[in-house]
């Protein structure tokens, strides 16, 4: 089977709840149908540096940011096929660019613990990636559950609904089962609208009728704020602020 290696879109997000989900639904189906995907369980390994250099450069929302993960589509084996991407974004402009691997050789190479079994543009992008960053450590795994639509005429148009959103710090491996701590509100679905150009006015139509407005949202940055930085430097801060605080009283 061939693999789409290469994206350049704009990713357009929004938080909605089920009701929204359901009208939306029912809005899109003159004009989508579901993709040849379908309902997916995504699963992804986000790798950082040991400081979460890239995830915390991400959050302050610069021009141009980068991250680097490992993506399945369904629970891997080892020698499944997934996913190693870089994905980056400059001035609105999502690039995507990923190499299918299976997964115990995609792994030992994003480890640095060997070389990447096929040597092509992508695979020396990572490569000088990583490079670049030092020594990268899988950090989180995300997963959830993905409904995904494709326009039945333009077919550069996508749109997913993305839902029990779960992020977790241990057993950080694609052949693991799917647990984790999650992200999103009870009843709140994140929406994803994906297109290369403009996006269809009957679409733009529906979102004005269901007053539903642009966010900016990043599952690993929200990953991170809720999960990762409280457990990694809330307790030390704390800490500082006693230590500060004793010392003003004696």
């Amino acid at each position: 089977m061939s693999h789409q290696t290469v994206f350049k879109r704009y990713e357009l997000k929004y938080l909605i709840t089920e009701d929204q989900k359901e009208r939306i639904l029912q809005a899109i189906s003159p004009y989508m149908k579901p993709d040849k995907y379908g309902n997916t369980t995504v699963r992804n390994i986000y790798f950082d540096t040991e400081s979460y250099r890239l995830i915390r450069r991400s959050i302050e929302k610069p021009a141009y940011k980068e991250k680097l993960r490992l993506r399945s589509y369904c629970r891997a084996t080892s020698e499944s096929t997934v996913f190693a991407e870089i994905k980056k974004k400059y001035e609105g402009v999502v690039y995507k660019r990923r190499i299918p691997l299976p997964e115990g050789a995609a792994m030992r190479w994003l480890l640095g613990e060997d070389d990447c079994p096929v040597c092509t543009q992508i695979s020396r992008e990572i490569d000088y990636f990583m490079s670049l960053y030092g020594h990268l450590i899988p950090t989180v795994f995300l997963s959830y559950e993905r409904e995904a639509y494709l326009d039945t005429e333009a077919g550069d148009f996508r749109l997913t609904f993305d839902s029990s959103i779960l992020c977790r710090r241990t057993d950080l491996s694609l052949c693991a089962p799917v647990f984790g701590s999650p992200i999103l509100a009870e009843g709140q679905v994140l929406m994803e609208l994906k297109c290369s150009g403009g996006i269809p006015l009957w679409m733009v139509e529906v979102l004005s009728r269901e007053r539903i407005y642009k966010t900016s949202f990043s599952k690993y940055g929200t990953a991170y704020s809720t999960l990762i930085f409280p457990e990694t430097y809330l307790p030390n801060s704390i800490k500082h602020k006693e230590i500060i605080t004793n010392g003003c009283n004696i």
